[in-house]
């Protein structure tokens, strides 16, 4: 048996603090038609499932939370219990494709039986058909989702963008001395002192990005329509902007994919708040960017490890240059601060703690209504290349992500072949503008090119 990490079983204690929240992630992708038989779809996709050992797996949980929970194999698995077709109403555009995946996303999974759910859809415009997957947060993080999604491809995952973050390409600190410094004495002393003060100043670094961590989390952000309570139900919107746009942005100013994608959403966030009559601030929109922190070697292995950024997204400023320089800079303060370097040591820190007492502190902490935190913003790497599955192509992959804590809205920003798409959940009584949200993005995408 497995036991869940801290950070694993915090997605459940966070799901278990708010009755009106899914923590569910999702992966919707659409494929050119025409779709083969059902019976034929159900054996190809149930072969490829089975493969995956967290989906024959139920969480074994244990009396007032004495242990952490565990991965068992569900003895009784019945693959039709996960395994489901739907089918759209006419005409099956994005709207009603959308509606269908809010529908879905927005109830929680059961519990009693491994966390996962995939879903045939058909009846799409143009003859196309979809495939949506959806799992609970506590198994994956973006990158080892993606990883899951990818092996229904034909030919299992190919090579994916993940290889380009900064955690894939650290080199761990015990591969960097030399073997034959490391048998020579004299050198003992030197590398003793190094070690010291890098220590240090990584102890030091952790502090400062703890502290900043912990202000933005408790001190409230300028009051937005953006934060407050969820309903149970959802809405989502999506919108796709071409790799070629994004690059030819980047090498203009000299600045990151994730900065380009960021300054493209606080555009749209800058619009949405304007049209609902709030005037953007400098601290309207403090976003939780979650950091990878997962090394190339570990993309196969089903857990969270992530760290967390709290960056203010500079909605105060017009012009969109102006907004992408403001993100650049912003996320490079943020990634010198230590803020990615304390969210990991906390985390490893709180697995050290008896597992009872960081259950209760995330339970609590979770029921708190937080208002320092306005938005989620998520870039999860995909595949490099176009996938096929069962001889259909992928023609768009858009990630689902979940809102939860007061978050009325939650981006996910994936990368998929020669496209970024930028999948926007949205709470559905407090966020009915959320099409515009998503189409905010191509529109300052079309500005960002267009001053290129």
């Amino acid at each position: 048996m497995q036991r869940l990490t801290t950070l694993d079983a915090g997605f459940l204690e966070a799901e278990d603090s708010d009755r009106h929240v899914s923590l569910a992630v999702g992966g919707l992708s659409i494929l050119e038609g025409p779709m083969p038989q059902y019976d034929t779809i159900a054996a190809g996709l149930s072969a490829r499932l089975a493969d995956l050992p967290r989906f024959r797996q139920v969480l074994h949980t244990h009396l007032l939370d004495l242990q952490p929970p565990e991965w068992v194999d569900d003895d009784d698995l019945d693959i039709t219990h996960h395994l489901h077709r739907a089918a759209l109403p006419g005409p099956g555009d994005d709207h009603a494709l959308h509606r269908f995946v809010a529908d879905v996303m927005e109830r929680r999974l059961d519990r009693d039986r491994p966390l996962w759910e995939c879903w045939v859809v058909e009846g799409l415009a143009d003859g196309r058909w979809a495939i949506l997957m959806k799992i609970h947060h506590c198994i994956a993080d973006g990158i080892a989702t993606m990883h899951m999604f990818s092996s229904l491809a034909d030919g299992g995952e190919g090579e994916t963008f993940a290889t380009e973050i900064r955690a894939a390409k650290a080199v761990p600190h015990q591969r960097v001395a030399s073997r034959k410094s490391v048998l020579n004495p004299m050198t003992w002393p030197g590398g003793l002192m190094r070690m010291a003060t890098t220590a240090t100043n990584a102890a030091v670094l952790a502090a400062v990005g703890a502290a900043e961590i912990v202000s933005g989390i408790v001190r409230p952000a300028a009051e937005s329509s953006l934060n407050g309570p969820v309903t149970a139900m959802r809405r989502y919107s999506a919108a796709r902007v071409s790799r070629t746009d994004v690059t030819k942005v980047t090498e203009a100013y000299g600045v990151t994919v994730n900065d380009v994608a960021l300054a493209a959403l606080t555009d749209s966030y800058r619009a949405a708040l304007t049209r609902r009559g709030e005037k953007p601030l400098r601290t309207s929109l403090r976003t939780l960017v979650p950091v990878s922190v997962r090394a190339n070697d570990a993309v196969g292995i089903t857990d969270n490890r992530v760290s967390v950024m709290l960056p203010f997204l500079p909605v105060e400023k017009e012009d969109p240059v102006e907004q992408l320089r403001a993100v650049h800079r912003r996320l490079t303060k943020a990634k010198a601060s230590g803020q990615r370097e304390a969210g990991s040591i906390a985390m490893s820190a709180m697995n050290a703690v008896p597992f009872p007492l960081t259950a209760w502190f995330v339970r609590t902490v979770t029921r708190l209504p937080q208002r320092g935190v306005v938005a989620l913003a998520t870039n999860v790497p995909g595949p490099r290349k176009r996938m096929t599955i069962l001889g259909r192509e992928v023609l768009h992959v858009l990630p689902i992500p979940p809102i939860a804590l007061q978050l009325r809205t939650g981006v996910a920003i994936l990368s998929y072949a020669d496209e970024l798409t930028f999948g926007v959940t949205a709470d559905y009584d407090a966020t009915p503008d959320v099409d515009e949200i998503a189409r905010g993005v191509t529109v300052a995408m079309a500005k960002l090119v267009e001053r290129c």
